[in-house]
């Protein structure tokens, strides 16, 4: 085994502790916080959400609009994790830019951001199973995109649930929803929002809607990066 693959092994190691901690004090409380940030929100906010939601999982489960090109199937591991970085940091600068502009533009701006960025995330996520060698029209492996886009963006408690059933993939890919009408959409969707509103919230602020913006949405795509990486080497590497 190469260098590499030793230093891949050993993040995905640490990476794998991280995941199975279990909900602190801190994690269990901070859910009444996230119930009342949700009731200061407008109901324009939710109906966006919610429909964005639902409709990227829609998209992803049935739609080709993400879909990206093959890599060489004898591309190096550790070539297409570099390909991946770069991915990560396109992406990145795009959500910041994304996030910046959205956020200059008040509450109605600041509102069409949750959409822009679901697809933002999606088509990188795409492109990372891609890279890595997975075919993105087999149904489950648009699933485990949406589990890895829950993931990173849940409760402690969610993502040792998630964590578990994508640790166990093999097994856990038998017993999968067998059509769209039976995913649990509205659990996804209330673990994200839970996980982001503090930062969309002060996205809408004018005067700082920008700044604010552009940081979060930089911050989000790291952490979906990290978090997608590990996901496939855990496939991969074990």
């Amino acid at each position: 085994m190469d260098r590499y693959y030793i230093k891949a092994s050993m993040e995905l190691h640490d990476w794998k502790k991280k995941m199975r901690k279990k909900p602190s004090i801190i994690n269990k409380a901070s859910k009444g916080v996230q119930n009342r940030i949700n009731s200061i929100l407008p109901q324009k906010y939710h109906e966006i959400v919610t429909a964005a939601i639902k409709n990227m999982v829609k998209v992803v489960l049935t739609g080709s609009e993400y879909m990206s090109k093959k890599v060489d199937a004898l591309m190096p591991f550790e070539e297409r994790e570099r390909l991946i970085r770069e991915k990560i940091n396109f992406y990145k600068r795009t959500a910041m830019l994304e996030g910046a502009g959205t956020g200059a533009g008040g509450i109605l701006l600041g509102l069409a951001d949750f959409p822009l960025l679901l697809s933002i995330k999606i088509k990188f996520l795409y492109d990372v199973a891609s890279i890595y060698g997975f075919d993105v029209r087999d149904y489950k492996e648009r699933l485990y995109i949406l589990k890895i886009f829950q993931l990173a963006f849940s409760s402690q408690a969610s993502v040792n649930k998630v964590f578990d059933e994508m640790e166990n993939w093999e097994e856990y890919s038998k017993i999968l929803p067998s059509s769209l009408e039976l995913f649990d959409w509205r659990e996804f969707q209330q673990e994200y929002r839970d996980y982001i509103d503090i930062a969309k919230l002060l996205q809408l602020v004018p005067g700082i809607g920008a700044v604010v913006g552009a940081y979060a949405n930089s911050k989000l795509m790291d952490k979906l990066g990290v978090t997608a990486m590990n996901s496939y080497r855990m496939r991969i590497l074990y």
